[in-house]
């Protein structure tokens, strides 16, 4: 009898997490080991759960899922990194492939389809999805770039996984002093990541941000104006 694949889920909502659990459960080849609900937590789990394949969000508290498959990638190169996100954006999906990833699924897709995209990667293959645009897999193989000034994605990976974190909370709506009482700084540290971090991704104001991070998916810019209403 072969033993079953080890999935660990990375997911910060806990519904979700639940579902994906469920469907690896019910499956003949995987078992769920571990879940998390943070990129920190995934990475504190690795050497406990010893998963072969891990299921990544892209939006996670506390750094990007990216950010976290690159590390795990470093630390386990064997293990298999199927990212889960929101939105089929190029930004992203090159980042994922490029920090490790093997597959990348939308979170819309059906049951059959994740296990299918699972399968996939556990044979060594690669695996996008198939509501991911034409264009967008065109742009991901080919390496093109339509900004020539620069593209987001571009922008973003010069943040420091610090900034990177700082500028979650302040498009959340956190004020600067929440954001130190939560990361442990002081204020005027969190203000020097604040600038460091909009002079690098050449915004001016928090709107500019705001905007910024909805065109990289990392928020849905209809809620946000709905929460600040």
């Amino acid at each position: 009898m072969y033993a079953k694949k080890r999935v660990m889920i990375v997911d910060d909502h806990p519904l979700f997490r639940d579902g994906l659990r469920g469907l690896v459960s019910r499956s003949a080849d995987y078992q769920a080991v571990g879940e998390a609900g943070s990129g920190t937590e995934a990475l504190r789990q690795m050497e406990k759960c010893r998963p072969d394949l891990i299921t990544m969000d892209i939006s996670l508290p506390d750094m990007s899922g990216i950010d976290a498959a690159r590390e795990i990638h470093r630390m386990a190169p064997h293990v298999k990194i199927l990212m889960v996100s929101m939105h089929p954006r190029y930004e992203f999906i090159a980042d994922a492939f490029k920090a490790g990833a093997s597959g990348y699924v939308v979170k819309e897709a059906t049951s059959a389809r994740l296990i299918q995209a699972m399968d996939a990667l556990s044979r060594g293959e690669f695996f996008l999805d198939g509501q991911v645009s034409q264009e967008v897999v065109q742009r991901i193989f080919s390496g093109s770039q339509a900004d020539g000034g620069g593209s987001a994605d571009e922008r973003y990976t010069l943040l420091t996984p610090r900034e990177q974190q700082v500028m979650r909370m302040i498009v959340e709506g956190a004020t600067s002093r929440q954001i130190a009482e939560s990361l442990d700084l002081t204020l005027k540290t969190v203000e020097n990541h604040r600038t460091n971090l909009m002079r690098k991704l050449q915004v001016h104001n928090k709107l500019e941000l705001v905007r910024y991070a909805a065109r990289l998916g990392l928020i849905d810019l209809e809620s946000w104006r709905g929460n600040e209403q």
